[in-house]
């Protein structure tokens, strides 16, 4: 469900946080993003999700003005992410997918030097972020584990509580307690105003958090939708014994089941959507062990897109 803040600011007068038209980044030889149109509304949290390569990181790094499109503008709360570049970067808080090394200082003198470049810091909201993340700033940074570099990353870009976020694979490297801080921290930015964009190659991740999401591969949006809209796209891989009778043949029309196997009364298959068909014909089947795991995304993707016939991307 879109959140309450998206919805208020859904009306025909209201400012896009984000909107993309045509944006391509064309590095040759198929590498790169292609032809994005996306629109993300004031106050949603969207994720932006494919396999690793799919061409995320590329994609935000257009928006930031890191990198020069192809061809196509991209607009980021009204201003132009080329024209109006330093202004958009004063507004957005921004995760790097890498993050730059800084040797010899602490976490917290870096944090202090870029809260004094940006200006109009908290020094308070840095404390209390910290504490929520539980991270030492009074380490040396370079010294850190790649987790709590992570922790560092997002009080940059939290800090000075921006108007919308850009997040390139946040939870990378941090611990299930320190990802339950940071989905927090998610919904308290949204209930100030923030809009959240953030990329992953995890959907069960951003299922927590966001209200729509958009799916990426080889540099193309493939799908955007909500979670609801998008849930048959999930995959699980079922393995079950059964002591009955059963056969290949069985399972030819039974509803999302792809890639059956039966071997010395052994079943493995992938279960597109809902799995009550198939539970359905293995309880006359007289099971005795089942087991069942949610494929990754880019096990999902491998399989469902096979055989790309567009380009493939860099990142």
């Amino acid at each position: 469900m879109v959140s309450r803040n998206a919805m208020e600011r859904s009306g025909p007068t209201a400012t896009a946080a984000i909107t993309c038209t045509g944006l391509t980044k064309d590095y040759g030889n198929g590498h790169g993003v292609f032809d994005l149109d996306l629109t993300i509304a004031q106050g949603e949290v969207f994720g932006f999700i494919g396999p690793n390569g799919a061409g995320k990181t590329t994609a935000i790094r257009l928006l930031m003005d890191l990198i020069r499109p192809s061809s196509g503008t991209a607009t980021l709360l009204g201003l132009d992410s080329r024209r109006d570049s330093l202004a958009v970067k004063r507004r957005v808080g921004y995760l790097p997918g890498e993050l730059v090394q800084f040797p010899g200082v602490s976490a917290g003198y870096l944090i202090g030097l870029l809260a004094g470049i940006r200006g109009g810091v908290d020094p308070a909201r840095i404390t209390s972020l910290a504490e929520q993340l539980d991270v030492d700033l009074g380490r040396r940074y370079e010294g850190l584990s790649h987790g709590n570099k992570q922790k560092v990353g997002l009080i940059q870009a939290f800090m000075h509580r921006p108007e919308l976020i850009i997040l390139d694979e946040p939870t990378l490297g941090l611990d299930p307690l320190i990802q339950r801080e940071f989905r927090q921290l998610i919904a308290e930015s949204v209930a100030d105003g923030a809009t959240v964009f953030l990329s992953s190659h995890v959907l069960s991740e951003v299922e927590l958090v966001c209200d729509r999401i958009g799916l990426i591969r080889a540099g193309r949006l493939e799908r955007v939708g909500s979670l609801n809209e998008l849930r048959p796209l999930r995959t699980h891989r079922i393995e079950a014994v059964f002591a009955g009778r059963l056969s290949e043949s069985d399972l030819a029309n039974v509803p999302g089941v792809t890639g059956p196997t039966i071997d010395d009364h052994r079943l493995t298959c992938s279960v597109s959507g809902t799995v009550a068909p198939l539970l359905r014909l293995l309880q006359d089947a007289d099971v005795v062990e089942l087991d069942s795991h949610e494929l990754s995304l880019e096990e999902v993707f491998l399989g469902e897109f096979a055989a790309p016939t567009g380009p493939t991307a860099d990142h």
